[in-house]
């Protein structure tokens, strides 16, 4: 199965001609001269840039977990520091960080390459952080049907280090429970443990 990286917003690609022109206009509003030789195709680049990092909207997460595999493990699988890159929706401005992956599977695994390319689906879209960290937890609670999943998400906002109350190295953390995970401490207790390691 094609990773996210292998997709490209058909939606930027079939308005290609009008979103340049747009990004050159927004260029004119804030002071810019779109004929000095920096910029003449940054129109373009920008355009072709919003193709590979919007390229979520192309893909259900659901199906980018793919094919299960039956397999008698019942104890916790991790895969933690997968690191994204995503757009604030509020602003439009990169955030990014890492995501770590817990799930008590319950008769079926899924290939590990897989909850990576679950994150790539989710997080290249207009997104916020608490958004994406219910979204893989509930995708892979929808597909796999583990006992229970923990997902823990940190990130960086350059909607809050560049701008506004302008706080670099700020790290905002969430997570999202499910499952045995909610009712268990001790399997909450074990998941960031072996986090941290």
């Amino acid at each position: 199965m094609a990773g996210v990286k292998d997709y490209t917003n058909r939606q930027v690609a079939d308005n290609r001609d009008k979103i340049e022109y747009h990004v050159s206009e927004i260029l004119k509003l804030i002071g810019e001269d779109t004929d000095r030789e920096g910029l003449l195709e940054t129109p373009a680049r920008v355009t072709r840039m919003y193709e590979e990092i919007f390229a979520g909207y192309e893909v259900d997460p659901r199906e980018v977990l793919g094919v299960t595999f039956d397999e008698n493990h019942e104890e916790v699988v991790i895969v933690k520091d997968i690191v994204y890159y995503s757009q604030c929706e509020h602003h439009m401005a990169p955030f990014f960080g890492k995501v770590h992956i817990g799930y008590l599977p319950s008769g079926k695994i899924v290939g590990l390459s897989k909850l990576a390319r679950l994150v790539e689906a989710i997080t290249r879209r207009l997104q916020v952080q608490e958004r994406i960290t219910s979204q893989i937890a509930d995708t892979l609670m929808e597909a796999v049907e583990p006992h229970g999943v923990m997902v823990v998400v940190e990130g960086e906002h350059l909607c809050m280090c560049a701008r506004g109350v302008k706080k670099p190295g700020s790290k905002t953390v969430t997570s999202a429970v499910r499952g045995s995970f909610r009712e268990n401490a001790a399997q909450r207790a074990e998941f960031l443990s072996l986090m941290k390691e």
